[in-house]
């Protein structure tokens, strides 16, 4: 009995030896954590979403108007963030402004999106004051006008695409970019916190749109929000004076530029026969920087070499 102890003893004593010997050598060498760090999910998410067949998408124009304000950054930063979820996107920014700024230069660059860069300045009688409330003169006419005037001369109408004027301060679902990617004509849909409305946008029977859900000046042609519609890239070269009025009565501004490519019959209803709101007209609160002028004053003011 004893002897047969002492066996087993020995037997763990050696099994043990063997196994620390083993972890020793074992430090210091490199981890294959392959296995272990990939994503949960297939790096070719977007897989689902392309037509069969491996045929390319048709691009989709997302044109952007901007101006510098402290909080310019903040919002491009947001939308940069749900456009890199959209594949087969191309951002045309376009500055108002006198020049293209670094701040939006370094934004575009850092946001590994395909983009075109633009600027163009807004006629002084256009612009607003300061005092000025946001809805006494149209914004983005001329920003929008000029994406306009670049997509006419880069591209063709045998392109397939279709382009959606964006605004920076807006909230977008990604699935609003789904909706919008096979639009023949003009692609429609309702657009939430717009018009003192908790949604505003088009009325839908038997899959075409017979009429607006709105209750300002709704004798407009097209009483939609900027945010609620999507038109063919091929559609837009096709009529080459199409373009938003700067002198269109304000709430028209959007039927300057629908008026002479479709009629009412002809919009194409999307998200779900306009019944689900996949986009929001958002207004980020301007930051009060009351501090910030004081500590100005006397020479301590944020170092202006720090983006915010």
């Amino acid at each position: 009995m004893r002897l047969k102890l002492r066996n087993i003893f020995l037997v763990y004593f050696v099994v043990s030896s063997a196994g620390l010997l083993y972890a020793l050598l074992q430090l210091g060498q490199q981890c294959d954590c392959t296995r272990q760090t990939k994503p949960p999910h297939d790096v070719h998410r977007w897989e689902n979403t392309r037509p069969r067949g491996g045929e390319n998408l048709p691009v989709i124009y997302v044109v952007t108007p901007t101006h510098a304000r402290p909080h310019q950054r903040a919002e491009l930063t947001r939308l940069s963030q749900t456009l890199l979820l959209v594949p087969d996107l191309h951002w045309i920014l376009v500055e108002d402004s006198a020049a293209r700024t670094t701040l939006v230069a370094d934004l575009l660059a850092q946001s590994k999106l395909p983009y075109t860069h633009l600027n163009t300045l807004t006629p002084p009688a256009m612009k607003l004051k300061d005092s000025d409330p946001n809805w006494l003169k149209p914004r983005g006419v001329e920003q929008r006008n000029e994406a306009l005037r670049w997509l006419r001369e880069n591209r063709s109408p045998t392109d397939h695409g279709v382009v959606y004027f964006a605004d920076d301060d807006n909230t977008y679902s990604v699935k609003i970019f789904e909706e919008m990617r096979n639009t023949q004509k003009v692609s429609v849909w309702p657009v939430g916190l717009v018009g003192g409305l908790r949604y505003e946008g088009p009325l839908v029977t038997g899959g075409k749109v017979v009429g607006f859900h709105t209750a300002w000046k709704t004798h407009r042609p097209f009483p939609i929000d900027m945010a609620g519609f999507a038109v063919s890239l091929a559609l837009l070269l096709n009529h080459p004076k199409a373009q938003f009025d700067p002198n269109a009565e304000r709430g028209f501004l959007e039927s300057s530029l629908l008026g002479p490519l479709v009629a009412v019959g002809e919009l194409e209803p999307k998200a779900d026969n306009c019944t689900k709101i996949w986009v929001w007209h958002t207004r980020t609160e301007k930051p009060k920087l009351k501090q910030e002028d004081l500590l100005e004053k006397q020479g301590k003011g944020s170092d202006p070499k720090i983006l915010v």
